[in-house]
Parts: structure tokens; sequence; C-alpha cells
């Protein structure tokens, strides 16, 4: 089957399964995914009327409102705490004296729609008065007051029908006669993308994000399989932005916002406008990737390929094209490469290529590869013909994650040419810390090059630096079509100390790296009732356990064994803390899965795990969900030893 017809097929498929374009009867609010900020992710219960005002004003100067953001969304915390007497909501007067209607003319004004949140419980996730069984009133008055979107939770839902309870907002709102956007906030629990259609514009595919990597691979994990019910005025949600709030680095954001935006997804970004730096404001207003989120191309994207670190995620344009990120889960650089007839576009002899972060456009026969850096992703979008421009060409360098600080040990630069004509008078240069040397010298010449390049290097480290990160680098020259071109590469690979001699435990080693869903990886304590730590003694079925680890779903924690050790062993569970929870555990070694244990559950038992690692350079150990979700997984590697 050809990748246009597979395609076609699927793009078929999804139409059948997906809700109609206007899916709540007489409305279409929301053709595109809703684009605007919401307070909750920065400030929490923290919010006032100076704030919302303030970040209206900034959504305007910063140029946010005209690259689409236009929902300013107030989140929960702005209600007094008890209904008035007449029973209606009514806003804090302390921190909101001048009430909701006021806010939504200072938004309107500025071109903005306003946002108000309430919960389908008795109370809101926070612990104020909520709307069950008050929805035509509040209804009532949202719309009064001049809102434009309701965010509606699911706390303290009295364990009462989902569809019931977001069928009678709806119902209400309707009736109100005013159009507000219903964005259905119930988790994901009860699979609302197969009924949410009908009430709301958008709803919630899983729990709360939080601001870390594995939060975000988590949710994204959780949206494979959801392409089919998404469409126009009816968005799969797989929750707020986190860009600019501090937990991640800027090529974490970079893949965070580029694989919302290739799902469709609704952006809305949840920092603070007003003192966002440029690094967040170039990610949060990219124009090209903001036109991939809101067009329509028949189907959401969608993942195509997954390699275990690598992944392929792709969706089709509505002109014929089709956005593609290339992501690098990894704690290493990744040389990845995908095709246009995997990606279902036609052939051709040629491919316009442009790279939606740099903006550099290209041609490619077929082929399409980038150098990927660990924690981020390359996102093209790719029309069948063009020609005129240079062709693509990518320079990876492989370095390994880590090596013994006074161990010879060998890189690889690799150049590929996806395009045409090939590539003249090559050469490469490797630059590697003072004092470390290259067998054979640091430069390498090709004649020609079509359409790849690879050169191994022996690298050579000293032996007198300190335990650490080291960046090397490559640098490749070649001419084509009579210009000269240059590619720059950069890698780095820690030098590391192995384990001592006889029993150690992991959580008094150093680590290479650690991700964890939520906060860091704890040593010696749970994972914690915060972001911020907190933990407890680890403590799995009433046993408690004076050292290890404790993580949360999805994690990764990294070791250098150095081929020193023979043995790891562990006691692992859902900590007690969490009340809830379902995970499993893995141990690899050196990419190669050495064992695991079925899914586990609150109150089971700790199961013993223990691997053999003999010759592994580097111990991963990963936490995964239980496949329903992150939600209180909370894990202990409890006693988690080596024997070296």
């Amino acid at each position: 089957m050809t990748g246009l017809l597979s395609v076609l097929l699927f793009a078929a498929s999804a139409a059948l399964l997906s809700p109609p374009a206007f899916a709540v009867p007489g409305q279409n609010l929301l053709p595109a995914p809703p684009m605007g900020w919401n307070s909750w992710n920065k400030f929490g219960c923290n919010i006032d009327e100076d704030l919302i005002r303030q970040t209206a004003d900034a959504l305007v100067a910063s140029g946010m409102r005209d690259a689409g953001y236009h929902y300013l969304n107030i989140d929960d915390c702005w209600m007094a705490p008890e209904r008035d007497a007449d029973g209606n909501l009514q806003p804090d007067p302390q921190r909101f004296p001048h009430g909701i209607a006021a806010l939504a003319d200072y938004a309107h004004a500025r071109g903005l729609k306003l946002g108000i949140y309430s919960s389908a419980g008795t109370r809101t996730c926070a612990g104020f008065p909520a709307s069950l069984d008050h929805e035509t009133a509040d209804a009532r008055a949202f719309a009064a007051w001049g809102v434009d979107y309701l965010k509606y939770d699911n706390c303290n839902n009295e364990g009462r029908p989902a569809t019931e309870r977001y069928q009678a907002m709806s119902d209400a709102l309707r009736a109100t006669g005013r159009p507000i956007v219903l964005s259905i906030c119930e988790w994901g629990s009860n699979q609302p993308w197969l009924w949410g259609a009908r009430y709301g514009e958008l709803w919630r595919t899983t729990g709360d994000i939080n601001d870390s990597w594995g939060s975000a691979m988590g949710i994204l994990d959780q949206q494979v399989g959801l392409e089919a019910y998404s469409g126009p005025n009816a968005w799969n949600d797989p929750d707020m932005l986190e860009v600019g709030n501090g937990g991640m680095t800027d090529a974490e954001y970079r893949a965070h916002f580029s694989l919302w935006a290739l799902l469709n997804a609704p952006l809305i970004a949840g920092n603070d406008i007003r003192s966002m730096d440029p690094a967040t404001a170039r990610i949060l207003e990219n124009r090209d990737l903001v036109a991939v989120d809101q067009d329509w191309g028949g189907v959401q994207g969608h993942r195509i390929r997954d390699d275990g670190d690598t992944e392929v995620w792709t969706k089709p344009m509505s002109d014929g094209s089709a956005a593609v990120v290339l992501l690098n889960r990894g704690t290493t650089g990744a040389d990845m490469g995908v095709s246009a007839a995997d990606l279902g576009l036609p052939q051709a002899a040629h491919y316009r290529v442009r790279d939606l972060w740099s903006g550099e456009e290209s041609q490619s026969a077929g082929q399409l590869h980038g150098t990927v850096p660990s924690h981020a992703a390359v996102v093209y979008r790719v029309w069948p013909g063009g020609g005129a421009q240079p062709p693509l060409t990518t320079l990876a360098l492989t370095t390994p994650e880590a090596t013994a600080v006074d161990a010879p040990f060998t890189v690889r630069t690799t150049l590929h040419d996806d395009g045409s004509p090939a590539l003249h008078h090559v050469t490469a240069h490797l630059d590697v810390p003072a004092g470390w040397t290259v067998d054979g010298g640091p430069d390498a010449t090709a004649a020609s090059v079509r359409t790849a390049w690879t050169h191994d290097w022996t690298v050579r480290p000293s032996g007198a630096q300190p335990p650490g990160s080291l960046a090397l680098g490559a640098t490749v020259s070649y001419q084509v079509g009579g210009r000269s071109a240059t590619r720059t590469a950069e890698a780095s690979t820690v030098t590391a100390v192995s384990p001592p001699p006889g029993e150690t435990q992991v959580s008094a080693l150093p680590f290479l790296s650690s991700s964890n869903g939520w906060g860091p990886v704890e040593r010696d304590t749970s994972n914690g009732e915060t972001a911020a730590g907190d933990g407890h003694p680890l403590t799995i079925a009433g046993t408690t356990y004076p050292t290890g680890l404790g993580a949360h779903a999805p994690s990764s924690v990294r070791v250098f064994l150095g081929g020193a050790c023979t043995t790891f062993s562990a006691r692992v569970g859902v900590d007690d803390e969490s009340g809830a929870g379902s995970v499993a555990f893995e141990v690899w070694g050196d990419g190669v899965r050495l064992t695991g244990t079925n899914v586990l559950h609150h109150g089971d038992a700790a199961v013993p795990v223990s691997a053999d690692v003999s010759g592994r350079q580097v111990l991963d150990l990963r936490v995964t969900d239980g496949g329903d979700g992150v939600d209180y997984d909370h894990a202990d590697w409890a006693d988690a030893k080596l024997t070296c």
C-alpha cells in the first residue's frame, strides 16, 4: 500500500469516527482550536483583577493577541468563599472588587475574549463554590457578565454520572443565548472523546500537566489512538502549555509546543506574559507552528513510528503538505530520518522543505533527516514540488552518553545529503576538549557525497579532567551548485567513574541524568506531595525502607557502571503516600531491556527485581504508568543497590 493511499484511508476512517463539523447543535464556536492564556499553571490561586488586566495588556503589547491568542481565562479561586444570600456566585470582593463584567469589558475592548472557571461538583478543586445543581443560575450569570469561555472541572462531583453533569451545564449555557465555549475538564476519566462533542467544544484527555519533561511526555503517550475523535468544534485537549514556567529547557519547551501544535491541541499559554523572556516569546509566537495547529487537514497529528527513545509524528495539512515532528526523548543526540512516502505525500521528483524553527528552506529528493538533540524535536513542513532551493543537508555528531575518564571511545559524524545535486570538496573537522587527542588527527575529507558520508573518530581523553560533561563539536564544509556551505554539530559526553567494588546503594551514586513525571527523583525518600519534594520515608504496603529512589511515572534514572558491576537488585512498588496509582518497573542496560515487572497497584506488596548487568556501561531504571494515566503514580525503587 502506498504512503498516499495509507493516509487517505486513515483520513477517511477518521472522518467516519470524528464528530460532525457542528458538534454542539447550533454552534460553530471553535472551527480551529482555541488559543489564549490561563492563570492556573503559573499563579494558581494567587490571582486578582490587576493581574488579569495586566495580562490582557501584555497579550496585546507582546504580539500574542495578533499571533492568535485571544482567550483571557481566569481559572479557580476567583469566587468568594460562599454564594450570596440569594444563592448566586459572586467574585471575591477583595481580589475582584469591580466584578467579572468589568474584566470582560476590559478584555473585549482589547480584542480579547474572557474565560471563567467552575466545576461540575459541589466545590471547585480549590474548595470554592461550584456549579453542580446551580447550572441555570450560574450560566445566566456568566452570560450576563459577558463571559465567552467556561472551563468546567470535575472536582467534588459526588460520583454522579459525568455525562449528566456536563449536559446540564451545556444546556444551561445554550439557553442563555450567548455563545460560550464549554471546555470539559473531566480529566479523561470517562473517555470524554466518545461523548464530549454533544456538550462542549473541547475536552481534556488526561489529568493535569506539570512543568516537567516527564509530565509532557506522559501526556503525549496518552494521545496515541485519540486522533479519530478530534475535529472542528470538537477538540481533544491534552491540557495547557507550560512554556516559559522554568521547569524545562528551551529545547524541551520547543518540543512541547511543536507536539501540541501538531495535535491540533488548544494552545493555552500558562506563563507570566508580563515578564516572559525573548526565548519564550519566540516559542509561543512561532507563526509557522501556530499555522500547523490552526489548520485542519482531515486528522490531527499522530504518531507513525516509535523506535523507543525516538518517535516520528505527522499531520496532513489542508494544502496537501505535511508537517512532521522528529522527537528525541532520549538522553543523547539522535540522527533521525523519515521519507516523504512515510508522511503520506505523493511521489515527486523534489519536495520543498521548511524547518519550522529556523525558517530555513531546502529541497529533498524524498528523504528527510534531522539531527535531534536530547529532549528536543526537529519540525519540518513538506510540500510536493520545489527544487529551486538548496539541498537539505544535516550533520550528526554521535557520542556515547558516558565514558570512563581515561578510556578511548568512538564518535561518529554523518553528513546527509537528502536533495540533489551531490556535494563536492567535503572537509570535516572534529573539535575535542583541550588535552584530548584524536587518532589520525582531527581532519578528514571526501571528494563528493551523495546521500550520506559517515566517518568514525577514535577520541582519547587526557585522563586529567574531573568527572563531568564535556562538549565536542564538528564542522563540515562543502561545495554545491557552485556555492560553499558549512554545517556544524555539537554533542557532549560525560566522563565518569565506575561505582566502587562491593555493594553500593544507587541513591548514593551520581545520576548521569534523570527525568520524572512529578518534581525531581528523590534519594532515600518518596517522591513527595509537591513538585518541590517534601517526600516521606519510602513505604510500600506498610513496610518502610531506609534507602532507595522515590520516583513518579513516567521516570528514568541513569547511572554509569563502566562495565564494573555484575548485579542490580531492588524491591519495587507504589508508595503508600499516593493512596492510589498503578505503575510498572523496567531495568535497562545500554539500551536493552533486562527485566521488568507486571503492573503494580497501590497496596500491593513490594516485588523483588534483579538483573545481570555484567559488562554494561549505563544502567537505566524506568517507571511507566499502568495504562490508566499517571495520576498518583508514586513509584519506589526501595533498597536499590549494585554489586560491583
